[in-house]
C-alpha cells in the first residue's frame, strides 16, 4: 500500500524497551523477538484461533448467500452449486494457510463479493461452459497484475490517512450494526454487547468469545436459532470443460476484474498496512489470482484478499502480540477447509443463525480496526479534509457500474488530496 512507514495499531504490543527493535523480514512481516524461531504451535491462542473462527462465521452467514443466489439465477443444478462453494472455500482456506505461514502475518483471503453480486444478474444470460471461461480469464488477469507490480504502484501512491479512512468507512456499517440490532433482538445484541464490555475489563483477550457464547446462548432462549442439519456428506467437486466468448468476457470478466480488484483487494492491503503490516503486493495478489485460475473450472468465480473479515483478525482481539496474529489467518483457513469439504452440507448451520446475532458479534469484534482507521485518518492535519471524504464516500454504501463504495471512497480522497495539497503549496509560494 502505502511507501511511508505504517502506523502501528494504537492497541498492538509494544516493542520491548530494553532493545532495540530489529528490522523486518523481507517479505513484510513483523520482525522476530531477538533470541526467538517462529513456531505456529508456541505462537498459538485461544484468542487467535477465535478470531479465525468468527471471521468464517462472518463469511459464510453474508456473502456465501450472495453466491447461492447467483447459482440460482444461473439455474446451476445441486452438484454445480456444491462445486462452487466447495472451491470458493478450499481456494480461500489454501491461501490463508498458505500466505500466513509465509508472511507470518494474519493474511485473510476470501471469495469476491462484488463478483458474485455480479453474477446474480448477469449469470443467467450465458452457458455455465461460458462463465467457467470468464473465471479463468479473470484470474490469468488478476495474477498478471499482481506478478507485475502494477496494482502496488498504484496503491503505493495513496496517502496513509485516505487509507486509514477507507478502512474505518469500510468497517462503519459494522460498528453501528451492533445498535440497530438492539431494534429488531434487544435481548441477543444487548448480551453481546453487554458480555463484551464485561469480558473487555476482566478478560479481555477473550472478549470476543464471551461475546459469542452469550449471543448464542440469548438467541437459543429467544427461540430465534434455526438450525437443522439432515445430513452431512463430502462434497464432489465438478470439472467443467470452459469455453470461451466475447460476449461473456466483456458482460462477466471484465467488470468481475474491476471490481475484485478496487473492491476487493485495495481494501484488503489497506486493513493489513493500517494494522502495522508490509504486505508484498505481488505476493498476496498474484498468489490469490493464481489460486483463483486453479480451481475456476470448478466453479470459483474469484479469491482475494478480505477486509472485513481481515480486520478480525489483524486488531488486538485476534492477540495483543502483532507477531502473533498470523495464527488467526491459519485458523480462519483450517476452518475454511474443514467447512469447504463438506461443500453445502453444513453451510446450514451458519445460515440459521440470527442475523442480529452475526451484526453484533461482528461488530464488537471490529471495534478496534475501527478504532485505528479513524486514529490513522486524523492524525495529520494537512489531510483531515481528504481522509473526511474518503470515510464519507466509503460510509455512505455508493455502488456505481458495480464498483462498490470503498473503490470510489479511495478515489475521491486521492482527488481531494491532490487539489487541496496543490491549492495549499500555491499559497504557501512568496509573492514575486
Amino acid at each position: 500500500m502505502s511507501s511511508k512507514t505504517p502506523t502501528p495499531h494504537p492497541d498492538a504490543a509494544p516493542p520491548d524497551s530494553a532493545s532495540p527493535e530489529p528490522a523486518g523480514a523481507a517479505d513484510g512481516s513483523p520482525p522476530a523477538q531477538p533470541g526467538t524461531r517462529p513456531g505456529l504451535f508456541r505462537d498459538a491462542s485461544l484468542s487467535a484461533v477465535l478470531a479465525g473462527f468468527v471471521a468464517v462465521v462472518v463469511s459464510y452467514s453474508g456473502p456465501l448467500v450472495i453466491v447461492l443466489a447467483a447459482a440460482s439465477a444461473g439455474h446451476l443444478n445441486t452438484a454445480q452449486t456444491s462445486s462452487w462453494v466447495w472451491a470458493i472455500s478450499i481456494g480461500s482456506g489454501l491461501t490463508c494457510i498458505g500466505l500466513s505461514l509465509r508472511t507470518k502475518m494474519p493474511v485473510i483471503t476470501a471469495w469476491s463479493t462484488p463478483g458474485a453480486a455480479l453474477l446474480v444478474t448477469s449469470l443467467g444470460a450465458y452457458s455455465y461452459p461460458e462463465a467457467i471461461g470468464a473465471f479463468i480469464v479473470t484470474g490469468l488477469v488478476i495474477t498478471l497484475v499482481g506478478l507485475t507490480g502494477v496494482f502496488g504502484w498504484l496503491m503505493r501512491q495513496v496517502p496513509t490517512a485516505v487509507v486509514s479512512a477507507m478502512l474505518a468507512g469500510i468497517l462503519f456499517s459494522f460498528g453501528t450494526g451492533v445498535f440497530t440490532s438492539l431494534k429488531t433482538a434487544p435481548l441477543i445484541a444487548g448480551s453481546v454487547l453487554l458480555a463484551y464490555l464485561l469480558a473487555k475489563r476482566w478478560l479481555p483477550r477473550y472478549a470476543v468469545l464471551v461475546a459469542l457464547a452469550a449471543g448464542v446462548a440469548a438467541s437459543a432462549v429467544s427461540s430465534k436459532l434455526d438450525i437443522h442439519l439432515d445430513r452431512i456428506e463430502l462434497a464432489k467437486p465438478v470439472l467443467t470443460t470452459p469455453e470461451f466468448s466475447v460476449a461473456s468476457l466483456i458482460g462477466i470478466a471484465v467488470p468481475m476484474i474491476l471490481a475484485t480488484l478496487a473492491s476487493q483487494n485495495a481494501p484488503g492491503m489497506a486493513v493489513l498496512t493500517a494494522s502495522g503490516y508490509q504486505p508484498k503486493d505481488r505476493l498476496l495478489i498474484g498468489s490469490t489470482g493464481l489460486v483463483s485460475t486453479a480451481l475456476a473450472p470448478f466453479g470459483s468465480h474469484a479469491i482475494n484478499l478480505a477486509a472485513i473479515t481481515a480486520a478480525i483478525c489483524t486488531g488486538p482481539e485476534a492477540h495483543r502480540d502483532p507477531r502473533r496474529r498470523y495464527v488467526a489467518g491459519v485458523s480462519c483457513g483450517a476452518f475454511y477447509l474443514l467447512i469447504g469439504a463438506f461443500g453445502s452440507t453444513l453451510v446450514v448451520l451458519f445460515a440459521g443463525l440470527p442475523k442480529e446475532l452475526v451484526a453484533a458479534v461482528a461488530g464488537v469484534a471490529l471495534l478496534g480496526a475501527l478504532a485505528g482507521g479513524l486514529t490513522g485518518a486524523v492524525k495529520e492535519e494537512k489531510d483531515r479534509e481528504a481522509a473526511l471524504i474518503t470515510f464519507l464516500a466509503t460510509a455512505s454504501g455508493l455502488t456505481l457500474f458495480g464498483i462498490g463504495s470503498a473503490f470510489w471512497g479511495l478515489l475521491f480522497g486521492v482527488i481531494a488530496h491532490l487539489v487541496l495539497t496543490r491549492r495549499r503549496a500555491a499559497s504557501a509560494e512568496p509573492a514575486k
